[in-house]
């Protein structure tokens, strides 16, 4: 765990949970699994601040806890789940593109909850989208439950582990702590509910749906309550799910970028055909055969058997190795070797830092070791035709920022320079997790940027949130363009002005976050990738 992960998890943490749940989790992340009272002591926090926040990280699968032989129960910081939240806009806006404004918000209620029931999902849901719509027109429970159905089957949300029901029987005393447990074939079950209804309006706060005052308002007793239909089956979104979508994109425009639409095409069916049977961190899909390729293309894809056998013996035949063949069955069996795909989408990226970072005629120094392997200085000063003392400089340039490396290759024992053979090589692994690192770092600073950018101006926004509250409030009650342009012109031409330049920082910011974001998913699934086949 580096000092910049440790930083960002505390930025994150505290943006989405305030100062108590921050401290805690950090706490955490640095000493490692540790029980309540030893958290409270050390962080100097009440022991029921302490409980609280804990019960805030377990909601948001950020920390897990182990009971151990002696019956203490001890606390983990999941630091890779807190970095996850990075991600949130990212899984937000793909169920937005795959399954509409409804799936966009299941999962925005899914990750800002951490955990919810399926009926409390969709009640939230069916509100929110009510409170969208036009007077007279409502959302239905059933439309929203179908689209959860949907994101379900395709396994982008999950049914949490639960505490088993036991029985009476045992005269024992009860566990330290609940031992969770998941039947794999039940995670994507969703529960027979009949939920009949529609999303209701907010109302004022003193006047219930029926428009009776508060205090006219019948109280009702607990023994009142329905029943919830599905009581303790929670679910949440499945972030490898996601990252599996994601990794997918990533090679669909790969190949397109490489060869052209159809190939890119052929690929996404690929894809698609195997996104539920391959798991998300295996090498390889299952292997396909050319006639079931054939019958899953999209419809009104118009190409013919013929072409499509000679686009995979293209794609099979290419240098970077993305789709290989597995046998001649069913007209040829093809699979997409995911872990090469990942490993030439990471040394793109690390091509592109080169170029960006020191131009282009390192970037083609850079590109000559990778291809060669191993080469003496002598060497890349001839293959690149660079004159020696630009050469030489270029690759001490990119040998102190950890983008190649050396390794010498002594011809006696005594390491004696003059007879030690030099070779400069690019070490992928090493040089994404360098990569990596900064990544993270500018995450971190971007993030205290935006937020110094915020605190800044914190005077002005309040400002403009007062203004445009009174204009709402007017607008309902009908009120002259005269009176509004009054209000409006409280905020003056300099402010407005402020506002702007504020608003165009702030959204450079946060889309500086997520393309920094892609980077780092990019990395981490490429490393995840090699240390899996060590």
């Amino acid at each position: 765990m580096t000092q910049a992960e440790i930083k960002l998890c505390s930025l994150l943490l505290q943006e989405h949970f305030g100062e108590i749940v921050e401290k805690i989790g950090v706490h955490l992340i640095r000493t490692g699994s540790q029980p309540l009272r030893v958290i409270a002591h050390d962080t100097g926090t009440s022991l029921d601040q302490v409980k609280k926040a804990l019960c805030v990280l377990i909601q948001h699968n950020l920390v897990i806890y182990q009971v151990h032989k002696r019956g203490v129960v001890e606390y983990e910081a999941q630091c890779s789940r807190v970095l996850r939240m990075l991600r949130y806009p990212r899984y937000i806006y793909t169920a937005k593109t795959l399954y509409s404004d409804t799936g966009e918000l299941i999962v925005e209620e899914l990750l800002l909850n951490g955990k919810m029931t399926m009926s409390a999902v969709v009640k939230k849901v069916a509100d929110r989208l009510t409170e969208t719509m036009e007077d007279g027109k409502t959302m239905d429970y059933a439309e929203v439950s179908n689209t959860f159905v949907r994101l379900a089957d395709t396994h982008f949300v999950q049914r949490c582990p639960f505490v088993p029901a036991t029985e009476n029987s045992d005269p024992g005393p009860p566990p330290p702590a609940p031992t969770l447990v998941i039947n794999e074939k039940d995670m994507y079950l969703v529960p027979k509910l009949s939920l009949i209804g529609k999303g209701k309006r907010r109302r004022s706060s003193d006047e219930d749906a029926t428009g009776e005052p508060k205090a006219k308002r019948p109280k009702h007793t607990a023994d009142n309550k329905e029943p919830i239909p599905d009581d303790g089956i929670y679910w949440q979104a499945n972030l490898d799910r996601f990252h599996q979508h994601f990794r997918d994109q990533g090679i669909v425009s790969a190949v397109a970028n490489r060869m052209d639409q159809t190939s890119s095409e052929i690929v996404r069916t690929m894809l698609r055909m195997s996104e539920i049977t391959t798991p998300s961190n295996a090498p390889f899909t299952q292997p396909l055969s050319s006639n079931e390729i054939f019958r899953s293309l999209p419809v009104g894809y118009n190409i013919s058997k013929q072409v499509l056998d000679q686009y995979l013996t293209l794609l099979a035949d290419d240098p970077l190795e993305f789709v290989g063949k597995s046998g001649d069955s069913g007209g040829g069996m093809y699979v997409i070797n995911l872990h090469k795909a990942l490993g030439s989408l990471a040394t793109a990226t690390l091509e592109s830092v080169v170029q960006e970072r020191f131009g282009s005629r390192c970037a083609r120094i850079f590109r000559l070791v990778l291809q060669k392997k191993h080469l003496e200085q002598k060497q890349v000063e001839d293959f690149a035709m660079i004159p020696a003392k630009e050469a030489k400089d270029m690759l001490y340039k990119m040998l102190s920022e950890n983008f190649i490396s050396l390794q010498e290759i002594p011809k006696t024992p005594d390491h004696a320079p003059s007879r030690t053979f030099y070779l400069y090589t690019v070490n992928i692994l090493s040089a994404a997790r360098m990569l990596l690192h900064r990544c993270y770092k500018s995450i971190a600073n971007l993030i205290e940027r935006r937020q110094f950018e915020t605190k800044e101006n914190k005077r002005l926004l309040e400002k403009s949130q007062r203004v445009e509250a009174i204009i709402a409030s007017m607008q309902a009650t009908g009120a002259e363009e005269a009176q509004l342009q009054e209000i409006e012109e409280m905020i003056t031409a300099p402010e407005r002005q402020q506002l702007e330049t504020l608003k165009r920082n702030v959204n450079k910011l946060d889309a500086s976050e997520i393309q920094v974001d892609e980077t780092i998913f990019l990395l981490e699934s490429y490393i995840e990738s090699t240390m899996k086949r060590q």
